[in-house]
């Protein structure tokens, strides 16, 4: 009974994610099996072709919200929606080869840099994973490589330095072509540099795919151009706004900004 209540409901018909108008939260919760509530009363709109950032305070539930649009965990209250369609009439497999997803530590094996950006899609041309690493910014260190594309990453990549790792994977997620995009602490763990590459990388995606964005961040500059930034504490959203909008309401993103800011300087 237990595998059968775990088991993944999969009964949508629509195969197809074109995303025209955008995603929708209403009123959703969610509530771990222990008790504790990570959301609560979530109404949040991501509109097709922009780019939302969500930030906030660790644990304040960024993390669970986008695990909620590939259906990873279902919804304890509320809905959402793709275009008006409730997630649940979607063919499971047709909605995740619609999203695309980078982790703030990529999944690696020991095979070579086009090996691993064809994980996204294997079917993909010589021209597409150099499209997708271009976009990715990493066309300029693989170029530079004795054996360019074929060369090997080594065990979870430990042939490339951690900002290599990032901007390899993130080619893998493009050359998917998915009409969204998530992001979740992409450049937490860098350094500045890669992060001002990663914020070109993400300038470039937007202006040549525009996909839908949707980026889990902690480093506030690595967002601050965000088409909106939603700020998610304690399971609620408590502001909601651009970066000069944020700055003005002196709230929790004017604080964060402030202390970031202060640091590295």
């Amino acid at each position: 009974a237990r595998l059968r209540a775990a088991r993944e409901r999969n009964d949508g018909t629509i195969t197809v994610v074109d995303l025209k108008q955008g995603v929708r939260f209403e009123g959703v919760g969610y509530t771990y099996s222990d008790g504790r509530v990570a959301l609560d009363g979530i109404d949040l709109w991501f509109p097709a072709g922009q780019t939302t950032a969500l930030v906030g305070p660790s644990g304040g539930g960024k993390s669970t919200l986008v695990d909620l649009l590939p259906r990873l965990r279902q919804p304890s209250a509320g809905r959402i929606t793709l275009d008006g369609h409730p997630l649940d009439d979607y063919e499971l497999d047709g909605l995740r080869h619609a999203i695309a997803f980078v982790s703030q530590a990529p999944l690696m094996f020991d095979g070579t840099i086009a090996e691993h950006v064809r994980y996204g899609a294997p079917a993909a041309s010589d021209a597409d994973v150099e499209r997708a690493l271009r976009l990715a910014q990493a066309w300029d260190f693989v170029s530079a490589m004795p054996n360019g594309v074929q060369t090997r990453i080594g065990e979870s990549g430990g042939r490339l330095s951690g900002g290599q790792r990032q901007r390899v994977d993130l080619a893998r997620a493009l050359v998917q072509r998915a009409p969204i995009l998530i992001l979740d602490e992409p450049t937490s763990a860098l350094d500045a540099e890669s992060d001002l590459l990663f914020r070109r990388s993400l300038d470039d995606i937007r202006r040549e795919l525009a996909p839908t964005v949707i980026v889990v961040a902690h480093r506030l500059a690595t967002i601050s151009a965000a088409d909106q930034i939603v700020v998610v504490d304690q399971g609620r959203v408590v502001e909601h706004g651009t970066h000069t909008e944020l700055l003005a309401r002196a709230g929790w993103y004017a604080r964060a900004w402030t202390t970031q800011s202060t640091k590295a300087a």
